[in-house]
């Protein structure tokens, strides 16, 4: 072989690697670049605007196209549905009692209806023995 056609292919490979940027860079093609990658971004963003706002005209028609067959069928829109459930409070989430909460409560199922009955008739009869034994004092 020739030296010069053992020259050719280092050649090519520099020219290869000067293109993907092997051997030092321009400024101009460093700005190029950044412009383009800029056009790029800038295109990406607008077709993702249009994308969303396509979405969102698409979701506008279709919650037109429910309401009609709520309206048709008188059906309660889910949201309602969830509103009317969440009222109910939830008893996982119930504010803790304090100490002195649980003893008051604890007290008053103690007292229900029955038991202060009971109590109100015991404090009656305790009332009249006493009369009682006032008047008959036994010597």
């Amino acid at each position: 072989m020739s030296p010069a056609s053992r020259a050719q292919p280092r050649g090519r490979v520099m020219d290869i690697l000067g293109a993907v940027g092997g051997e030092g860079g321009d400024e101009d093609d460093k700005e190029k670049e950044e412009e383009a990658e800029r056009d790029r971004l800038e295109a990406m963003r607008e077709a993702e605007e249009r994308r969303k706002e396509k979405h969102r005209k698409m979701e506008e028609e279709r919650e037109k196209m429910r309401q009609m067959m709520r309206d048709k069928y008188n059906i309660k829109k889910r949201e309602e549905i969830q509103e009317m459930t969440q009222e109910e409070p939830n008893p996982l989430m119930r504010k803790k009692k304090t100490p002195e909460e649980l003893a008051a409560e604890a007290e008053a199922e103690d007292e229900d209806e029955i038991t202060r009955i009971k109590n109100v008739i015991d404090a009656q009869i305790k009332e009249i023995k006493e009369q009682v034994e006032a008047k008959c004092d036994l010597q």
